[in-house]
């Protein structure tokens, strides 16, 4: 469906600038309805630096205006984000189980003991990492690698992404169809939420190394 006038002055009114990417979802969103929401949040999934926070806000505004409804909304744009999951589960698969201990040899201050704890760790909570890490910034995109290094069930996998991803669209898609033109409140908040995790990613990352780098010193004659 395409925009009305009206809606179209109220989606270009948007705070975003116009040549943003609330901009570029909007003309997605214009040109193809739901369809375009999905493509969309597919390549936010490969490319994480595209902003769901922003997309699906702004589509759940475009659904307030009466460009989609919300059962449009919610579909493809859920829909967008198990296509592009499943690219990065393939990604992980090609790469496989093999390549990623080759590589893993080759990096400083890891064992291969750790990877092994990791496999086996994922192998007992993967499922609950799949459909929780869909509902966590930055995360939920990354969470599809493991998996497809791990061959984790296609069935299995799709599943729990379709779940996790309903639920993180839900939010954000109905934030932004009640906030109307204020859409954009909805991603300076996930912004914080996100800078958290990224924080606490980089304080744990610290903490590995200085642990890695002390029992080195250690093991030293």
């Amino acid at each position: 469906m395409h925009l009305t006038l009206s809606a179209a002055r109220d989606l270009s009114a948007a705070p975003e600038p116009p040549g943003g990417i609330a901009g570029w979802a909007a003309g997605l969103v214009e040109a193809f309805g739901g369809p375009g929401a999905g493509a969309a949040i597919a390549l936010e999934n490969v490319f994480p630096p595209l902003p769901s926070e922003v997309i699906l806000p702004l589509t759940g505004f475009a659904a307030s205006q009466g460009v989609l409804s919300i059962a449009s909304a919610l579909f493809w744009t859920t829909l967008g984000s198990v296509v592009g999951a499943v690219v990065l589960y393939g990604i992980g698969a090609v790469f496989g189980r093999e390549r990623m201990h080759a590589w893993w040899a080759k990096l400083p201050l890891v064992k291969a003991s750790d990877l092994v704890r990791t496999e086996e760790w994922f192998a007992r909570h993967g499922t609950k990492a799949i459909l929780l890490g869909r509902m966590v910034p930055v995360f939920r995109s990354l969470i599809s690698v493991p998996a497809g290094v791990e061959r984790m069930p296609l069935p299995v996998f799709v599943t729990l992404t379709t779940a996790g991803s309903l639920v993180w669209n839900t939010v954000l898609v109905m934030a932004g169809y009640w906030l109307g033109d204020q859409w954009d409140v909805v991603g300076a908040y996930v912004g914080v939420v996100s800078k958290i995790v990224l924080a606490l990613a980089a304080v744990a990352l610290v903490g590995y190394v200085a642990t890695r780098i002390r029992g080195r010193n250690r093991e030293r004659p």
